[in-house]
């Protein structure tokens, strides 16, 4: 199961296409505008979430609510087209007022996107480097996480830190949704919450932007999805990647990550031991990875987020017309989009966990992939015993 997407931030809409998907699998496409909403939600959020109210129109794949096995076509709109039409025209001649985007934005796409393309204007690089692709990334992974809700897995994401505010989370790495959704930054931790909206007034008011940290957990996963024979196909790798191709995204860690760097084996290790007539961990410091694939145990991917590079108080840059020192261009942004970087990332994780699933048990329809997993289950209890 895959995707790929195509559309601007202002062109007339963003669409995404997912291949791989069983026959026979439910689509709601209520809890595929209801993560949509969630992406543009947040504390901090700018004034383009007040133009847009974002929701799927599936065009292709899905019959009577259920998906036939052919790719699935989605398309999330942009209301704002409406005021961009003229300057974003697929054909015809640019209006004569058509500004030019000649001032580069540290931090963004910008400037190496000029370079790399030979064009003279900002904007056809800035327009689908945008974040706001993002959303087409969200409703297509939606379709992934009715796949795995199907398998019993659920995937949720929620905000760890926000500048130099962090939650207080005593190794606790699982949180209900409610815990989560009811706090404006996305954070379970209700003090951590208050402090950090206090962070992102403080930015706001300085013309500064803010960056942060969030955990995607999933849980209900069987061991084994994944592989340990080839590098970049081992579900490290491609979570890895799936997570850093969001915009912004600098670091990405498993279970203890960087901190397993100064502790000795012992403390970093998870021991194996019989629960239930299963095979479990006594810890799960490794966030649910062990040699490129799933232990059973919950998945625990943490990610970084720099501050958004578009500010109030622009930094200096070159104009690519007359080369000489300018203010960086001002393009409607943020303060702090780290809730909503948390749910694409949770939409990236999901895909990336729902292919390994239709790798290992098939992806023709879902009733065979089913009892192809619960085969595998009852192998594993056989094991066990």
């Amino acid at each position: 199961m895959h995707y790929i997407t195509a559309g601007e931030s202002h062109g007339p809409q963003l669409t995404a296409i997912v291949s791989g998907v069983p026959a026979g699998l439910p689509i709601n496409i209520a809890n595929i505008d209801s993560d949509l909403r969630r992406r543009q939600s947040g504390y901090g959020r700018g004034g383009r979430q007040a133009i847009e109210t974002d929701t799927a129109e599936v065009t292709s794949g899905v019959r009577f609510g259920v998906a036939t096995g052919a790719p699935i076509a989605l398309t999330v709109r942009n209301r704002d087209w409406e005021n961009w039409q003229a300057h974003m025209a697929p054909f015809g001649d640019a209006p004569a007022n058509a500004p030019r985007e000649v001032t580069p934005r540290p931090g963004h796409a910008d400037l190496v996107g000029v370079l790399r393309t030979n064009t003279d204007d900002c904007r056809n690089i800035l327009e689908r480097a945008s974040a706001r692709e993002t959303a087409a990334r969200v409703a297509a992974c939606g379709i992934a996480k009715e796949f795995l809700a199907a398998v019993g897995v659920e995937v949720t994401s929620y905000v760890t830190s926000i500048g130099s505010v962090r939650m207080h989370d005593a190794d606790q790495t699982v949180y209900e949704p409610v815990e989560i959704e009811f706090s404006p930054v996305r954070c379970p931790d209700s003090q951590a919450t208050e402090l950090m909206c206090q962070e992102i007034d403080a930015a706001k008011e300085a013309g500064e932007s803010l960056g942060g940290t969030f955990r995607v957990v999933a849980t209900g996963l069987v061991p084994g999805l994944g592989t340990y024979t080839s590098g970049p196909d081992r579900l490290t790798s491609l979570l890895g990647s799936a997570v850093f191709s969001i915009p912004a995204i600098k670091g990405v860690q498993f279970g203890l990550g960087f901190e397993a760097a100064g502790r000795v084996g012992s403390q970093v290790h998870d021991g194996i031991k019989l629960e239930g007539g299963a095979f479990t961990r006594t810890s799960n410091n490794a966030g649910g990875l062990e040699g490129g694939m799933t232990t059973g145990m919950p998945l625990v991917v943490e990610a970084a987020m720099k501050p958004i590079p578009t500010l109030m108080n622009p930094l200096d840059t070159v104009n690519l017309d007359t080369l000489e020192c300018e203010e960086a261009s001002r393009e409607r942004s943020d303060v702090c989009a780290v809730p909503a970087a948390a749910v694409v990332a949770e939409g990236e994780v999901a895909m990336v966990l729902a292919n390994a699933y239709t790798q290992a048990f098939g992806c023709t329809c879902l009733a065979d992939l089913k009892a192809n997993l619960e085969h595998f289950q009852d192998r594993l209890a056989t094991m066990a015993r």
